[in-house]
């Protein structure tokens, strides 16, 4: 928001101010000031000229030859604007003068001497009208410098927005003045207002049916405007502070707002004849004043006129009822709507105005009567002849409630850790507005309706205020003494920095972070669309929004997507959340996963998997002391593989999936890449009890290993063989491990490691062969050979 401190001083007396020092405190106090810009300080030397005749340029047909009278002598000046004439005063450039980084000098222009510039509002840099040289009041003396009569100099301070956000009443200058005036304690002076001068019963007919979402309607009618333009002291205004002048009524709405921070519209008097404030029963098309058709859905607030839509409450006028350069009679509107209303609205149509910024902050519903005596008093200004045909309308159906926050000192200097004086705390709550009670150190605030709408609702708030005010650069620096203590974990906590410490530090993994936002684009681009995902209330089907994600992997295909041509081999995990549904209670059902995704485009997708079973079996082996478990599942999702899909168990319960990609869906990501995924329910694995560590004292005795290379039969498991082997009881076999498997379409083979061992003495090949012999027999009854 761009703020000009020449409207600021409309309202307080900054004479003898440091205006660069005082924005700096402003800065400190308020909100942030992003850059200040000095409007005009590049411009000299330009006056009233006035045009004594005009001539056509013997070798141009479109250059004048003029003779300006600048109120000292006449100069030949050569000038190409079609609106150059005789007869007309125009801001005229002498010799030496100076527009930005150009001079004025003399200049042969088709053989023809210049001596000094006609100047276009653009060229001055009070406008960006360029459409012709400017045309001043013929009242004006020649010779008089422009400075003295619009204000051209300006000091212009632009504040980020999102300091705003909880300000509502810093949308509008007044609401600015209120804050210099507190931060110089100089009185803010009133604002210009005037009653409608109309004594009759007329009345705009204003009928709000949704006042949950139309808070208030005033409204008024005016005829026989005959003035076309704003005064030029108004369109500099509007320029320097990020608005284009139109005619005079668009300008007055758009000052109005840029000066209470309340948004305004004017409707053609003669196409209004009863306003209506409602929601459309149906969708329907409709045109808005940017000329764009846009989509109005059933839950858009529109403003009719009886049944015919004429505007988008809160956002943009109809293009049936704009304003336009016959337009003598006008319905004016001054409304306070819902801010979520307005928001959500603004998002699906994807029109974000100037208007609806400030709805969306939700607006002080008593600045609608006064924007509206503020419009009667400007045009009343601007316009004498104008006619105001009705008295104002004021629909108020739904107000705020009043908020009071009764507090002492005592609490000031407890937050505070200072001794701010009771006067000075009067004093600053009253220059803010709020209307303070005293008795003695105690004080009852009734907040002020500008703050009460999402500001201040407690004490805390007020000693905010206070402070601001007050300036936290007063503050004696001290150093705060408190006990400190060592921030307890929780075992949640502790287990999932285990995890990720093992994924980072032993497997070199990557921790990133998602959102919980499912995005349809994305999905797209890898040939995947949302699932029965879980949507928001209030979100949109027609454009995918507020959709949550059911699954990690709909955040992680595409994370890996986007990242696949930056490195050859990366691996990513997250810790995060889902949605699988709506609970009992109504509210979503969130689960907290481990998502795990892998990716290489010089590994085979076979040495990938088993890494990744690998990382799962040390997992669960450092976390809980146990053993993993793999079952071959049905996919669940169309991304993944139908054969490579398996349940991860401990203790057989399942606590999550482990799969590579279907090959369809791995060749949109990546034509020459591998892709394995891991996703594991954190509530799950979390509950699940670990084992007590055991320790088995080494034997001083060598082991024996015994190799063995099996052919197994389809659907006989790893854990098969190891449950097998363990029902012998065999004593001396102290463990069993997989050393290599080898597949193909027509044979599928393990190499087993047997390890013996007694505590006692030395095993005799004979005693190992007679184990072995056993074993190979327990696993015949398996389907499983010995390979030759």
């Amino acid at each position: 928001m761009f703020v000009s401190m020449n409207w600021i001083r409309d309202y307080v007396d900054l004479d003898g101010e440091n205006i660069e020092k005082l924005i700096q405190r402003f800065t400190l106090a308020t909100a942030e000031v992003e850059g200040i810009e000095y409007k005009g300080r590049d411009v000299s030397g330009v006056v009233v000229g006035e045009i004594l005749s005009c001539e056509p340029h013997p070798d141009s047909d479109h250059l004048h030859l003029l003779k300006v009278d600048d109120g000292k002598e006449v100069f030949d000046v050569v000038c190409g604007a079609p609106n150059a004439r005789a007869g007309i005063k125009t801001a005229f450039a002498r010799l030496g003068a100076r527009l930005g980084d150009i001079k004025i000098e003399s200049a042969k222009l088709r053989g023809q001497t210049s001596n000094g510039m006609c100047c276009s509002a653009k060229e001055l840099g009070i406008s960006d009208d360029h459409s012709g040289i400017m045309e001043l009041d013929p009242s004006f003396e020649n010779g008089t410098d422009l400075k003295e009569l619009f204000p051209i100099e300006d000091i212009i301070f632009e504040v980020d927005n999102k300091s705003l956000t909880n300000r509502p009443d810093l949308w509008g200058h007044y609401g600015m003045a209120r804050e210099f005036a507190a931060l110089t304690k100089k009185p803010l002076k009133p604002l210009p207002l005037m009653e409608v001068p109309y004594s009759g019963d007329e009345k705009v007919a204003v009928e709000i049916r949704n006042p949950e979402l139309a808070y208030r309607y005033t409204s008024l009618r005016a005829e026989n405007i005959t003035e076309k333009q704003s005064p030029m002291e108004m369109q500099i205004r509007l320029f320097y502070c990020g608005t284009r002048a139109i005619n005079l009524l668009a300008d007055l709405t758009n000052y109005l707002m840029l000066e209470l921070g309340q948004p305004t519209h004017a409707f053609d008097g003669k196409k209004i004849s009863k306003i209506v404030v409602d929601t459309p029963k149906e969708s329907f098309k409709f045109f808005t004043l940017d000329g764009n058709e846009r989509e109005i859905t059933t839950d858009t607030l529109m403003i009719y006129d009886n049944d015919t839509p004429v505007a988008v409450a809160g956002i943009m006028g109809g293009l049936d009822s704009e304003i336009v350069d016959s337009t003598d009679s006008v319905v004016l509107e001054c409304a306070s709507f819902d801010a979520v209303s307005i928001r959500k609205s603004a998002s699906r149509l994807g029109l974000r105005t100037d208007a609806s910024a400030r709805y969306e902050k939700t607006l002080d519903p008593e600045l609608t009567m006064l924007a509206a005596k503020r419009f009667v008093k400007l045009l009343s200004d601007i316009d004498p002849g104008a006619r105001f045909v009705t008295g104002i309308t004021d629909v108020y159906p739904t107000r705020f409630p009043e908020r009071t926050v009764d507090f002492d000192k005592a609490f000031v200097d407890r937050y505070t850790g200072i001794d701010i004086s009771a006067d000075r705390i009067e004093e600053t709550l009253k220059a803010l507005g709020f209307d303070t009670d005293r008795d003695g150190d105690s004080f009852s605030c009734k907040v002020p309706s500008f703050r009460a709408t999402k500001d201040i609702s407690m004490k805390a708030d007020i000693v905010e205020e206070i402070t601001r005010i007050y300036g936290y650069d007063n503050f004696e620096i001290k150093t705060t003494r408190s006990p400190l203590f060592p921030a307890r974990t929780t075992k949640r906590r502790y287990e999932e920095n285990q995890i990720k410490d093992l994924l980072v530090k032993s497997y070199g993994m990557n921790e990133v972070h998602t959102r919980i936002w499912c995005d349809p684009d994305e999905l797209r681009n890898i040939g995947l669309t949302p699932e029965d995902n879980v949507r928001l209330l209030g979100s949109s089907d027609e454009q995918d929004t507020g959709i949550l994600r059911t699954t990690m992997m709909e955040s992680f295909l595409p994370l890996i997507y986007n990242n696949r041509n930056y490195k050859p081999e990366f691996s990513v995990f997250e810790i995060g959340r889902i949605v699988s549904g709506v609970n009992s209670e109504g509210t979503a059902d969130e689960r907290r996963m481990l998502a795990i995704g892998m990716y290489s485009k010089t590994r085979t997708e076979k040495a990938l998997y088993f890494e990744a079973v690998g990382l799962i079996n040390t997992m669960v082996d450092e976390l809980k002391h146990k053993k993993a478990s793999y079952l071959k599942t049905k996919p669940a999702h169309v991304w993944q593989h139908p054969k490579n899909t398996s349940e991860i168990r401990i203790d057989d319960k399942a606590i999550g999936v482990i799969n590579t990609l279907h090959p369809a869906v791995l060749s949109k990501i990546s034509k020459n890449g591998v892709i394995v995924n891991i996703e594991i329910d954190m509530d799950r694995l979390l509950s699940i009890e670990s084992n007590d560590f055991t320790f088995d004292e080494p034997s001083r005795f060598p082991g024996v290993d015994y190799d063995l290379s099996l052919i197994v039969k389809p659907g006989v498991r790893y854990e098969d063989i190891e449950k097998a082997v363990k029902e012998l009881g065999i004593d001396p076999l102290h463990r069993v491990s997989l050393i290599d498997i080898y597949d193909d379409e027509k044979v599928k083979s393990v190499t087993l490691r047997f390890e013996f061992v007694l505590m006692d003495r030395t095993l005799t090949g004979e005693e190992v062969q007679a184990h072995i012999d056993r074993i190979l027999e327990k696993l015949g009854e398996l389907g499983v050979k010995l390979k030759l």
